[in-house]
């Protein structure tokens, strides 16, 4: 199913250069193109994922936002618009109940990075709602979907919520939330919530294809991590992980923050971390756990612990060569900014370049940090504008590029995977339409605009 065709419009942008965020115009007049390609009274979400579909012809999304208040319980569909022409068409829109308690909800779409298909949260269907019950974080599986419109549809990873007997192997037993292809599309990482030990915080988990898999499904569930239970964590200990990533192409590392138990044991520090998973890991090691036990994340799977931070927050970015980590954390100012670290560094080390580098310099909070693919450049949003940073050689790191205007709040900042094209969410009036969410009526819908890069950040170094 699909829209009409919708026009679109041209804001024409000129390129202000800025080092140390202080802003310059240079003799370049390199002209920028920001364009808005959805124009519907409805969200269009992005929500920060990996929302380029391989080609880069499309963009996918969620309708969040649409319909009594903001849980993705009500979240009705997953779609994608033609970056070119701006024709949306729905890729799955499930039968649903909507309102403070809804099913199936379905939000937070990446694309798979080679195949036309596209992965998803999807909680009960309408038929499982009597035994499974609604909406939860911790009642919610992947779903994928064909890409094409034609509604192919299966549900990733088997929910068991037996008490009676031990979890089956390969099964989850809760809800798994931000689904995201390695780069050659082998495993998908996500954050889990458990279902049947809610003494545990969230954590971090993968799956991949199995012949082991349950019966009737293709993926093999495994945490990577065993949380420390609430509130009972000793020093160096994690109770939560989450703002997960992978790191390199292969699925082999992943990264994450970390809730940790200070040193004083009292404490709380949010640090960076990543998770190694070595060739010699069998995800079937893994043991699914029973009403009682939590699950074990399988045999072999290292925790390096990278940053002894208090303040690291967002979701973490490998970069494609997998050798460096980008992350946010606050400077001395208690403003997030932009830091990358080697995969193998700590801030602990003595080797100055395997310790973390503060990359950007904003009088502002940074968020929505991503890689382009040269790994030369950062992108990243800060009061609403968008920035490339480069993190490239000494001479010139943390050269910054204001590539927007500062009259719109942009956010969920996504990259195209030639790196050529910029998406990301601005929150747009519209003159007739309006609903009522979380009992306020609003007008405000989130449309997709795209910035197309040219030759911008060749050359900006030159």
């Amino acid at each position: 199913m699909s829209t009409s065709r919708i026009s679109s419009f041209l804001v024409f942008l000129v390129l202000t250069l800025m080092i140390s965020c202080k802003e310059k115009v240079v003799s370049k007049n390199n002209i920028m193109i920001e364009k808005q390609i959805t124009f519907n009274a409805k969200t269009h979400a992005l929500d920060n994922n990996d929302n380029f579909s391989p080609d880069g012809q499309f963009l996918c999304y969620d309708t969040r936002y649409m319909v009594f208040n903001t849980n993705l319980a009500n979240s009705k569909s997953v779609e994608k618009v033609a970056i070119a022409t701006g024709e949306e068409t729905i890729l799955w829109q499930p039968e649903s109940v909507s309102g403070e308690n809804g099913a199936p909800g379905v939000a937070a779409v990446s694309y798979h990075p080679t195949e036309n298909k596209v992965i998803f949260i999807h909680g009960p269907q309408l038929d499982e709602i009597d035994t499974r019950g609604y909406y939860d974080i911790r009642n919610r599986n992947g779903a994928i979907v064909s890409a094409d419109g034609n509604g192919e549809f299966s549900i990733a990873d088997l929910r068991d919520v037996a008490t009676d007997r031990p979890t089956t192997s390969g099964a989850q037993r809760g809800g798994t939330h931000r689904h995201e292809y390695s780069r050659n599309g082998e495993r998908i990482g996500f954050t889990y919530d458990d279902f049947l030990q809610q003494d545990y915080d969230r954590t971090i988990g993968y799956m991949e294809a199995n012949k082991n898999a349950p019966d009737g499904f293709d993926h093999y569930f495994a945490v990577l991590l065993k949380p420390t239970k609430k509130g009972e964590s000793k020093p160096g200990e994690i109770e939560k992980a989450y703002g997960d990533s992978w790191v390199d192409s292969l699925g082999s590392k992943r990264a994450f923050i970390g809730k940790v138990r200070a040193e004083n044991g009292i404490d709380y520090e949010t640090s960076l971390f990543v998770a190694e998973i070595s060739d010699s890991v069998e995800i079937t090691s893994a043991y699914s756990g029973d009403a009682i036990t939590y699950p074990e994340p399988p045999k072999g799977i290292q925790i390096k612990r990278l940053t002894h931070s208090t303040s690291d927050e967002g979701i973490v970015r490998g970069s494609y060569s997998g050798k460096q980590v980008a992350y946010l954390s606050k400077d001395k100012k208690g403003i997030l900014q932009v830091f990358v670290i080697p995969v193998d560094g700590s801030d602990r080390a003595e080797e100055i370049e395997k310790k973390p580098k503060q990359v950007t310099n904003f009088t502002a909070d940074a968020s929505y940090v991503r890689w382009h693919p040269s790994d030369q450049w950062l992108f990243s949003i800060s009061n609403g504008k968008v920035y490339a940073n480069y993190v490239g050689s000494s001479k010139d790191f943390g050269k910054s590029i204001l590539l927007t205007p500062n009259n719109l709040n942009r956010e969920a900042l996504v990259v195209s995977q030639d790196g050529k094209l910029l998406a990301y969410n601005i929150n747009i009036p519209h003159a007739t339409a309006s609903r009522i969410i979380d009992g306020k009526q609003t007008n405000e819908y989130k449309q997709i605009f795209v910035l197309e890069l040219k030759d911008t950040l060749n050359l900006s170094i030159q």
